[in-house]
């Protein structure tokens, strides 16, 4: 298997390729390889949005060879917190890469010009994207997809808008339905003049022990679709969420002001199944069909009664654009969902400005005025909509905070205390106690994926654990999921992809792993991620916490601040940290 680094200069027009056993062989792939990269590349203390600041893409050993194994990270120093900056994307994506023959890619520089940059296995082309530039993000697949090769083994990433113009929680559509979508990746795409990327490959991929891999893959195949491992993600996906935490007074409502949504029923994981479910697909080499596409149907025109789109939809963006803005029309929801996507918006972060400027607006901390006249009242579609519009093209001074993001918003604004972010990323959708609130803050992305703390609590809430028993829990999902995101595999096949089964995998590609070097390989990587982290600024024991987390009853009740921070001691503890 190749351990190939390509490496892309913007600037020179220049690009090369060098071979990485080393990299690969201590580190895996995936977080572990683009961790190595992103310290040695981005020079300590740059400015995220400075040509010199690189864009690493990599994928793992067992992509594109195993079911589920579907995602590709992007790291990048973020515009949005000024440090680490790491996502996660579905599609085609990882397919694309393997069969260019590249694990990794770094990119450097910036172009003159608007551009975008083709890859066909070792051909690598920087080409003009005048014609393109300003284009949604929604259509610039379609044109590129009429001049580009590699029809099957095709990928092709790309900003709009709001990357552009420096939205600083612009994200990067993967293909027609995934996303890079938190921490600002689209803002560095916007800042490099890249408006896409296009990735195709005609390798082929071969395995050293074909009777051991067939017989591992026969059985994560059969684990993955024969059993209920997976079976809710398919029938009604990550939505199915919704209707469980609005019944735990875990779920976000009107800014975090409540923990369940009364008007709920509509916009539920259920109810857009059997009334607006479109269809299903997956990412590449994937049996499950997670990507549970809306059917949004609207008025057109007088000749020509509606016009039907297709929006994608999945918890986190009914949390941020539905009941976090007391929105409770699923054509209203799917409508603000469209707009994030052929805008290039983070879903999560829109979502969330969007409320603290609902709540300041009522509270006469933002005047009409400011607003330029666009009512931002709960459930009120129509000005969020006009909203979304306005922080793209940013009109004026408020318009462009909200483009910095609610910490940025609200340092200028006030109204901090019910600014939902941790670590300057806005919050996602749980309210479930305190381990969901330092899971996020601990996290290596202040997301609530980086550690699962919202699952601790919930399974605090069955069965009591103290606060030191969620705190090593904590710790054990921070660590394992490092070498899972190295692998890289989709976070929901992880019930799927035990250690064992890990082992057996990597074996059966020519990777010796015991479960002593995963678990030492998962404490390394985040340390490295903390290593950047703190050498770009970030202060544990600096963080701010919005008081709005203590003042709204959570799974767990009313959370205690002195609770989080004896979590928090305890986390540094337990990591070796000191203040």
């Amino acid at each position: 298997m190749l351990r190939r680094v390509l490496y892309i200069d913007l600037d020179k027009k220049d690009t090369w390729i060098e071979e990485r056993y080393d990299l690969f062989e201590e580190w895996l792939g995936g977080t572990g390889v683009a961790t190595q990269l992103l310290l040695k590349e981005c020079p300590e203390g740059a400015d995220p949005l400075a040509p010199e600041s690189p864009i690493i893409f990599s994928i793992g050993p067992l992509n594109t060879l195993f079911p589920v194994v579907t995602k590709t990270v992007a790291t990048f120093k973020s515009p949005l917190t000024g440090e680490l900056g790491e996502s996660y994307a579905g599609g085609r994506l990882a397919m694309a890469m393997r069969f260019a023959g590249h694990e990794s890619i770094v990119i450097r520089g910036k172009a003159a010009g608007p551009s975008y940059i083709s890859i066909t296995d070792d051909k690598v082309e920087i080409k003009d994207a005048t014609s393109i530039w300003g284009i949604p993000a929604t259509r610039v697949g379609f044109i590129l997809r009429e001049v580009e090769p590699g029809i099957g083994r095709r990928s092709i990433i790309r900003i709009g808008p709001a990357g552009e113009r420096g939205v600083k929680y612009a994200g990067v559509m993967v293909d027609t339905y995934r996303h890079f979508g938190r921490l600002g990746l689209g803002t560095l795409f916007g800042s490099k003049n890249l408006k896409a990327m296009v990735i195709s490959g005609t390798e082929d991929v071969e395995v050293p022990d074909p009777k051991s891999y067939r017989k591992i893959y026969n059985k994560l195949y059969k684990i993955a679709v024969q059993t209920d491992s997976m079976e809710k993600y398919h029938d009604i996906g990550t939505p199915i969420n919704i209707n469980v935490l609005n019944q735990l007074k875990g779920l976000p409502t009107r800014n975090f002001q409540s923990s369940s949504f009364e008007d709920v029923e509509k916009i539920t994981g259920e109810f857009l199944a059997d009334n607006y479910l479109f269809k299903r697909v997956s990412c590449a080499h994937c049996p499950i069909g997670c990507i549970h596409i809306g059917m949004l149907k609207t008025s057109f025109s007088r000749m020509h009664e509606f016009e039907i789109r297709k929006v994608s939809y999945d918890f986190e963006l009914i949390y941020a654009l539905g009941t976090n803005l007391g929105v409770s029309s699923p054509e209203g929801l799917l409508e603000l969902i469209e707009a994030c996507e052929r805008n290039g918006l983070d879903a999560m972060s829109t979502g969330v400005v969007l409320a603290w400027a609902t709540e300041a607006y009522e509270r006469d901390i933002i005047t009409p005025q400011e607003t330029l006249g666009v009512p931002l009242q709960w459930n009120n579609v129509e000005g969020y909509l006009k909203a979304v519009d306005y922080i793209v093209k940013m009109p004026n001074d408020f318009y462009a905070a909200l483009a910095e993001g609610v910490e940025t918003a609200s340092d200028r604004y006030g109204g901090k205390e019910f600014a939902m972010n941790l670590g300057k990323n806005e919050v996602a959708g749980y309210h479930t106690g305190p381990a969901s609130i330092v899971g996020q803050i601990v996290g290596v992305r202040h997301s609530h994926l980086d550690n699962a703390g919202y699952s601790v609590d919930q399974k605090a809430a069955k069965k009591q654990l103290n606060p030191e028993e969620m705190v090593d829990a904590i710790i054990r999902e921070d660590d394992s999921r490092g070498v899972f995101n190295s692998l890289v595999g989709c976070l929901f096949a992880r019930g799927v992809y035990t250690n064992e089964n890990i082992i057996e995998a990597l074996g059966s590609v020519g990777i010796k792993k015991t479960e002593e070097d995963l678990d030492e390989l998962g404490r390394k990587i985040f340390q490295e991620k903390f290593r950047f982290k703190r050498r770009e600024g970030f202060d544990l024991s600096k963080i701010r916490i919005p008081e709005r987390f203590y003042q709204t009853v959570t799974t767990m009740g009313i959370v205690d601040p002195e609770t989080v921070e004896s979590m928090l001691e305890m986390y540094r503890e337990r990591r070796g940290w000191h203040r």
